[in-house]
């Protein structure tokens, strides 16, 4: 028989996803949705209208419902961890060359 808790990914097993089902998915959507949002902030908004933005969003946070049942057992919390902090490392350095006037 296979043990649920040992195949969890990192952040469902935190959350407790297997004894508390309705409180630890939804803190996983809304970690999931979080850190999608700053990915996209840091890696490829672009100005625009309200209503485009809005509708973005929206299609950002209807398919966050998808990867959430995906983190449960693949470490997709984890990687968009990994490409927040590598678009952040990036915007630092960015910001840094500009200042000096290198770019």
């Amino acid at each position: 028989m296979v043990n649920v808790e040992d195949r969890l990914s990192f952040f469902p097993a935190l959350y407790r996803v297997e004894a508390n089902p309705d409180t630890g998915m939804w803190m996983l959507y809304l970690t999931i949705v979080i850190l999608s949002i700053v990915v996209f902030k840091l890696g490829f908004a672009k100005k625009l209208p309200l209503f485009k933005s809005a509708l973005i969003y929206l299609f950002l946070i209807l398919g966050c419902t998808v990867l959430t049942f995906l983190a449960v057992f693949l470490p997709v919390t984890e990687g968009l961890i990994i490409a927040a902090l590598i678009l952040i490392i990036y915007k630092v350095r960015l910001r840094r060359e500009q200042a000096k006037g290198t770019i």
